[in-house]
């Protein structure tokens, strides 16, 4: 029984770590080049708060991710069982 569901939650995880596609530093530079965009300089607190908003938008989009994964992969399971009665010929 672990080993099933070992293997699924493996297959599970694969596609998430394929989402990492961008390094930290990466991630960080383009985030400058997006406030750098909206008109912020660096160094300044503008700039640290626009970096500080993208950071915690895509916290909460992830976070959003996964509850609507969650709803709908464990969400309740309900099982129906018939039951046939026939007439006393």
């Amino acid at each position: 029984m672990r080993r099933p569901l070992s293997i699924v939650l493996a297959l599970l995880c694969m596609p998430l770590a394929a989402c990492q596609t961008m390094t930290p530093e990466e991630r960080r530079a383009a985030d400058e080049r997006t406030c750098a965009g909206y008109g912020f300089r660096p160094g300044t607190d503008a700039m640290a708060q626009c970096l500080l908003d993208l950071e915690l938008d895509r916290r909460a989009e992830m976070r959003s991710w996964l509850d609507r994964q969650a709803s709908t992969m464990w969400g309740p399971m309900y099982v129906e069982r018939r039951i046939i009665i026939k007439d006393g010929d």
